[in-house]
């Protein structure tokens, strides 16, 4: 073998080395980042203060007032570290580790007071002509965004979608997107408009994300109590 095709040999098999460097480090990224939200908190970015709403319903008898406990729910929920995989439990309610976004919101609603697997089935089977459903399953109806966007719309306070203006978005509320759902922070970023809690993938990075701006397919907002 001459020179020139030794150093070729070389570079070609450098070349597969570093790729392969490369490719196990992209490979242990993506494990690591795989089903590992993190529950660490943004930090209140925003200098002007914006009064609390707080619910004159307690629905829970808990001595904690709805808002204020849908809010501390959902951040003891994604606390838990649930990890996202959507599947069917026959207890309605995931039974492990696992959940997708509606669960934020189920689990947050259910320890303020109000099952929604209960609320959602009765409404669904008083009113069939408002929920596109041919068979109800009181296991999975409640866990579907569409049914819940119908849900709050009949049940709940119905409030603004404009995210500027951000006195009327509260910790606490029901932020509903076209294919996705979540509860409103207490903290801001430095324009005033609140981070979501929310859990959207097995890749999200943190729980409580500042996504409302960014997204242009916001279909409702509510609150579970005046």
């Amino acid at each position: 073998m001459n020179r020139p095709e030794k150093k070729k040999k070389r570079m070609l098999c450098s070349s597969l080395i570093v790729g392969a460097v490369l490719l196990c480090g992209v490979l242990l990224f993506l494990l690591m980042r795989y089903q590992h939200t993190s529950t660490v908190r943004p930090q209140d970015q925003y200098v002007v203060q914006v009064p609390d709403f707080y619910s004159t319903v307690d629905a829970d008898g808990d001595g904690v007032d709805d808002q204020t406990d849908v809010l501390n729910n959902a951040q003891a929920y994604v606390d838990t570290h649930p990890k996202y995989k959507s599947r069917y439990y026959q207890t309605g309610y995931p039974d492990d580790d696992y959940g997708v976004c509606t669960d934020v919101v189920a689990f947050a609603l259910k320890n303020a007071g109000y099952d929604l697997q209960a609320l959602v089935d009765a409404d669904i089977r008083e009113h069939p002509q408002w929920y596109d459903i041919q068979q109800p399953d009181a296991n999975i109806d409640f866990r579907r965004v569409r049914n819940l966007k119908v849900f709050f719309a009949h049940h709940a306070v119905v409030l603004t979608t404009d995210v500027s203006k951000i006195e009327e978005w509260q910790g606490g509320d029901i932020v509903i997107f076209k294919k996705h759902i979540g509860i409103v922070s207490d903290r801001r970023n430095r324009d005033g408009v609140p981070y979501v809690i929310h859990h959207n993938s097995p890749w999200q990075s943190v729980y409580e994300q500042d996504i409302l701006e960014k997204r242009s397919d916001i279909v409702g907002h509510y609150r579970i109590s005046e």
